[in-house]
């Protein structure tokens, strides 16, 4: 039932989800009551035109969301109500007349803004929907959609970029999507706090949201998004002992390296984003329909790769540190066309006369730059077994099918009666001869099970497949390690991306140092390396 006047109002949902856009974060469980004098009541009529239906809920900063109609236009509205108005409500009315100048199909439409001293309030366009919070709490979405969220996202920010401003509060709660598929961003802030390029990394967030369901922004949240408290507690990213981030593929099996490359960039502080309007023809170009797969393979996760044998060109590919501004120039003619659409509207009579907070964009121009070489699998030319610990040297068979694209077929160790190879060796693994120095971006490895552990090295030798030259072989490698092991790993896919960008690899040894429970002992079964590079 609708809440009706006194000094606290409860959160109100359809079927246990809220269903409007903009909410932000929930208030905490352990936040006060909110105490509001002359409190909204279901049938109130403001400004002679906005009804308030029913209340929906309170959102981080104690503002309260209604369903309205407006009388005069009979369309279903949004009201967010402040007590109390005048000083205290700038911010909010800023913002909403500064989002009321920019008309795109993935900005929340903004249709008035009043001040009544005691309260404030803002009427904006209703969309039944979920916020990308609620909709992550089912589970992480798959790369697609994920792609074409990010799309949206970018899409709506260069958009409100191209006029000077900045939304400052991109999060899971100011992304909405509604129960036609529309994502719409909502709930601008104009407190100074923010950058456009702040507004660009957000993405990078809301993409790795997406893929995993946890929040990478923990330590230094965006507005409204604190993890780990009440209502509104989002998981933090996982960490290892540094406190970096983990990977999306790291954390979750099936997202393709084009997107965890561009969602890590995006969260790198040391990497320079891309201009808004970059990022989104980007996404745009990899938001293509499932059933277009030009660039896709024909089996397994989504995956964009040239799988022609020829090598794609600069646009096939989003990988690779610092990608985005190399394809700044390569991407101008797409961009002529991006902005149209985009209406800047002078002052509505209904609207008060505060103009809005404009701030030159912190982004600089790309810098002209030699688009970045194109990122794909590369050809393997050996594989071999290596086990310098075993006498029997019974295990060095069948190698060759953790490159022969069948992922139903592999290697396998033998079964042993603990973890750590029945206490008899350190260790075994997969030699990788890639037949030339080559650049690696990433080596994927996937796995028969879950449960293992394991590491990658580099190195630039090539002893003799006998005991003591494995023995050679791996003394020599383990002094390289790539990116951080896996320890007792809950995902049947590795992927190892802590190459140096600047140095070049021709062999590499996949190393597994503990292995996974089945109901005869403990094995594991490599399936397929991939390798990524140029």
């Amino acid at each position: 039932m609708p809440s009706s006047a006194g000094p606290s109002i409860d959160t109100i949902t359809e079927g246990g989800r809220v269903t409007q856009v903009g909410e932000g974060q929930q208030a905490e469980e352990s936040a006060p009551p909110i105490m509001t004098f002359g409190a909204p009541t279901t049938g109130e009529i403001l400004a002679e035109r906005y009804e308030l239906v029913e209340h929906i809920n309170n959102d981080s900063a104690g503002r309260l969301v209604w369903r309205g109609v407006d009388v005069v236009l009979r369309r279903p509205v949004a009201v967010v109500l402040r007590y109390p108005g005048g000083d205290s409500a700038t911010e909010m009315l800023q913002a909403a007349v500064a989002a009321s100048r920019v008309i795109h199909p993935n900005l929340v439409g903004v249709y008035d803004a009043i001040d009544e001293a005691e309260r404030a309030y803002v009427v904006r366009e209703w969309v039944d929907g979920r916020s990308l919070r609620e909709m992550v709490a089912d589970g992480p979405l798959d790369p697609g959609r994920t792609t074409a969220i990010g799309n949206a996202v970018a899409s709506a920010l260069a958009a409100v970029h191209a006029t000077g401003m900045v939304h400052g509060n991109v999060h899971p709660g100011t992304v909405m999507i509604s129960d036609e598929g529309r994502v719409v961003l909502a709930d601008a802030r104009t407190d100074g706090a923010d950058s456009q390029e702040n507004d660009v990394r957000a993405i990078g967030g809301i993409l790795y949201f997406a893929l995993t369901g946890h929040w990478p922004h923990a330590e230094a949240p965006l507005h409204g998004a604190t993890a780990g408290h009440g209502r509104a507690a989002i998981p933090d990213a996982v960490r290892d002992a540094s406190g970096a981030i983990a990977a999306p593929r790291q954390v979750r099996a099936g997202v393709p390296a084009y997107l965890d490359d561009l969602t890590m960039d995006l969260l790198d502080a040391g990497i320079a984003p891309p201009p808004s309007d970059v990022l989104s023809a980007e996404l745009a170009r990899l938001d293509i329909p499932v059933e277009d797969d030009g660039y896709l393979e024909p089996a397994g996760p989504l995956r964009f790769a040239a799988d022609n044998g020829e090598e794609p060109s600069p646009l096939a590919s989003v990988a690779g540190r610092k990608v985005a501004v190399g394809i700044a120039g390569l991407l101008a003619v797409a961009l002529v066309g991006l902005l149209i659409g985009i209406s800047i509207l002078g002052n509505d009579d209904e609207t008060p006369q505060t103009e809005p907070v404009a701030r030159p964009s912190s982004s600089a121009p790309a810098a002209e730059a030699t688009p970045a070489a194109a990122v794909r699998k590369l050809s393997v030319t050996e594989v071999r077994i290596v086990d310098p610990d075993s006498k029997l040297r019974d295990e060095l068979g069948g190698a060759e099918k953790v490159i022969d694209g069948d992922a139903d077929k592999g290697w396998d160790t033998d079964t042993y009666t603990r973890s750590n190879f029945g206490n008899t060796k350190s260790g075994m693994g997969v030699w990788i001869d890639l037949g030339e120095e080559r650049t690696v971006k990433s080596v994927q490895v996937s796995l028969s099970a879950t449960g293992a552990s394991a590491q990658l090295f580099a190195g630039t030798t090539d002893p003799p497949p006998t005991s003591s030259g494995d023995k050679e072989l791996f003394a020599s490698y383990k002094k390289n390690p790539i990116g951080q092991p896996f320890e007792q790993h809950d995902g049947t896919t590795m992927t190892f991306n802590g190459f140096d960008a600047d140095a070049k690899y021709r062999y590499l040894l996949f190393w597994i140092t503990e292995l996974p429970p089945n109901d005869r002992g403990y094995q594991v079964g490599v399936q397929e390396i991939t390798v990524q590079g140029s």
